[in-house]
């Protein structure tokens, strides 16, 4: 019985290690943003709002935030590279005023701008202050289970004239935009060299008619 006690001892400390990564890979979501095309609506700084999307080992990076500009609102306007399957949500920010106080997700609206935040959002979140990342807010997977654009609100936080956001964790699955999409894409490449010929002859077709 003692040898197998033993054994277990630094078993259970790869055990532990495996787990957080494992944990760490649950929220690689951040990983399946087109960041070329993610927005951030009232960031102070610009560019700021994409650098809380990062990995879940990072989250306690606290030289990397976003701050709310005009008054205390953000939002996210998030496109993924395929569908996704969101699970949850973690938000991080600081143990003080400027903590969100609510968020509120939409999905597959893209382009969403401040007025468009009157809408119904498909589930509204009540944060608490969460200044390590510990807290994961659950989604109603059933209505988060096809998601192509994910549009994130903080309309208000708890007291402060701005809003900081040190991190946000999207926790979830991803599979592949849908083959039809693909072949089409495939599709338009083959056909370029007939476009170059149909711009060759197009001034005679006009000269014609």
């Amino acid at each position: 019985g003692a040898a197998m006690a033993h054994g277990h001892g630094p078993g259970r400390c790869s055990c532990c290690g495996e787990e957080a990564a494992e944990r760490g890979a649950a929220w690689g979501l951040y990983l399946r943003i087109d960041r070329q095309r993610l927005q951030c609506l009232n960031e102070r700084r610009e560019g700021s709002g994409a650098t809380v999307f990062r990995p879940w080992e990072e989250r306690r990076d606290r030289s990397q935030f976003v701050e709310s500009d005009d008054d205390e609102e953000l939002l996210f306007n998030i496109p993924f590279t395929g569908s996704v399957k969101l699970k949850g949500v973690i938000v991080m920010g600081e143990d003080d005023g400027t903590h969100p106080a609510e968020m509120r997700l939409f999905r597959n609206i893209p382009h969403m701008s401040f007025d468009d935040t009157a809408k119904e959002p498909e589930q509204t979140f009540s944060l608490s202050r969460d200044p390590l990342g510990e807290l994961e807010y659950p989604t109603k997977i059933a209505r988060f289970s096809n998601v192509y654009h994910l549009s994130m609100h903080f309309p208000k936080n708890f007291g402060a004239e701005t809003t900081k956001i040190f991190y946000i964790g999207l926790k979830g699955e991803w599979t592949e935009a849908h083959r039809h999409e693909v072949t089409i894409c495939n599709y338009e490449a083959s056909a370029n060299p007939a476009d170059h010929k149909l711009e060759q002859i197009t001034p005679q077709t006009h000269f014609i008619s």
